[in-house]
């Protein structure tokens, strides 16, 4: 029988095995301490038999441990098998990693950097790493796969409830990899449905269209707003002010206008702001659009 969730799969084997395990470890112990108590030398110092071996015993001793051992096995391979099988009314959705954040995409175009699933429906989630290892982790729904940059691969879960869950990267991926850290949003049917049909709420206002795509692209991952430092500098007040650089090598003081900016999302390791590292990726796939949008955003953050 197909389990109802990862959760069910992965938590039936854990506590069979770890039942099998707990019940050996004190068979062990006390047949170790009655043995100890037992034959004592200052309570048994000529040995009561002579006999070198029992076959009964060895028999029992052997079957035993085998069949314990095979029934681990057994519940073990089911579960494993139970996060490869994928329910056929799984509904589909894209997990992009790329240092240092996720966009989740979903089959009618609708996109998020958090991941919103329903309640009560399985969703399979296709993994893609655009640059470096990532790995897909989410510890309340027992699922764990890993992300490998040419390759496709994929986990499914069930969110028996409604929400939020933390999903993090598990595999060393850089500077930023502590940061690399969102949320699975369960929501009811409904509202779920609501929100994935949902328009832009932007409302033309081209500064609220680049604070969504500032989110999606995983900019606020390594750029904060409010003056702190991260694996990125911040973005408070950036628009227009001086900026000292390493061009080629060699140091200058550029101003952030719309010309810098827009070079520095495109080709952002021709300019490398003095004292951070650069591990910025180029943004070359932004329209546009995309581009005049993040602009107004940084230039409202003055």
């Amino acid at each position: 029988m197909h389990p109802q969730t990862t959760t069910q799969a992965v938590d039936t084997a854990f506590y069979v095995i770890f039942a099998i395990c707990g019940i050996m470890l004190a068979g062990i112990a006390v047949a170790m301490i009655w043995f100890v108590w037992r034959y004592n030398r200052k309570r048994q110092p000529v040995p009561l038999s002579q006999k070198d071996h029992n076959l009964w015993l060895e028999v029992t001793w052997t079957a035993i441990p085998t069949v314990l051992v095979m029934l681990m096995f057994w519940y073990g391979w089911e579960g494993y098998l139970s996060l490869r099988r994928i329910p056929d009314d799984a509904m589909h959705i894209k997990a992009t990693g790329r240092m240092w954040s996720w966009l989740f995409t979903y089959d009618n175009g609708r996109s998020a950097d958090k991941l919103f699933v329903p309640v009560g429906q399985p969703v399979k989630i296709e993994l893609l790493a655009e640059d470096v290892l990532h790995s897909f982790y989410v510890p309340a729904f027992r699922v764990k796969r890993d992300m490998v940059p040419g390759m496709v691969n994929w986990v499914w879960f069930t969110a028996d409830k409604p929400g939020s869950f933390d999903l993090f990267c598990a595999e060393y991926c850089g500077v930023g990899h502590s940061a690399m850290v969102t949320t699975v949003e369960a929501l009811p049917a409904a509202e779920f449905q609501a929100w994935l049909n949902a328009a832009g709420s932007t409302g033309g206002d081209p500064a609220a269209r680049g604070l969504e795509l500032a989110g999606q692209l995983g900019c606020l991952g390594c750029h904060s707003v409010d003056g702190s430092r991260r694996v990125g500098p911040s973005l408070k007040g950036v628009f227009g002010a001086p900026r000292a650089v390493l061009r080629s090598g060699a140091r200058a003081t550029v101003t952030a206008d719309a010309a810098y900016l827009k070079r520095a999302l495109m080709e952002p390791a021709a300019e490398i702001v003095e004292g951070y590292p650069p591990a910025m990726p180029p943004y070359t796939q932004l329209s546009e659009a995309d581009l005049a949008a993040l602009l107004a955003w940084l230039e409202s953050l003055k």
